[in-house]
């Protein structure tokens, strides 16, 4: 029995998808998600999420990156809905990847969107001088 509609559905206690992950989030879980997004989304999505994989440089339909507003804004629950149920010309993954990854995909999803659109003041010294040094330093 799938009782537990946060981990099989995606759903918070409302109803609504859910906002969090039905398991606290470590770094063996953001390992899992990062090895099975290179294995299934990055493909289409890229390693950095932008929607620019190797599918889409054949001639397939790009995807939206996940540094999309709206995307960035999306619930943790809505990722692991697509991934379930597929969107648009992607199909569902429910058959391929289990639930638990589908959740660490997610949380490596969210990862990513982070590691791209950090606001400069929130980096320490020695990350703005990195970032400096690359001629990446502008405002965000």
């Amino acid at each position: 029995l799938r009782l537990d509609r946060h981990l099989y559905a995606g759903l918070g206690p409302d109803g609504q998808l859910a906002t969090s992950l039905p398991f606290a989030v470590t770094a063996e879980v953001l390992r899992r998600g990062h090895e099975r997004f290179d294995i299934y989304c990055s493909p289409c999505h890229d390693r950095l999420g932008t929607g620019n994989g190797m599918i889409v440089q054949r001639g397939y339909k790009r995807p939206p990156s996940y540094h999309d507003d709206r995307l960035r804004s999306a619930p943790l629950g809505y990722f692991f809905e697509v991934a379930s149920h597929g969107f648009g010309v992607m199909p569902s993954y429910a058959s391929q990847v289990p639930p638990e990854d589908r959740w660490a995909i997610a949380a490596y999803i969210r990862t990513l969107q982070i590691s791209q659109n950090v606001p400069v003041a929130q980096l320490n010294p020695d990350q703005r001088a990195a970032l400096e040094r690359t001629g990446q330093g502008g405002p965000r």
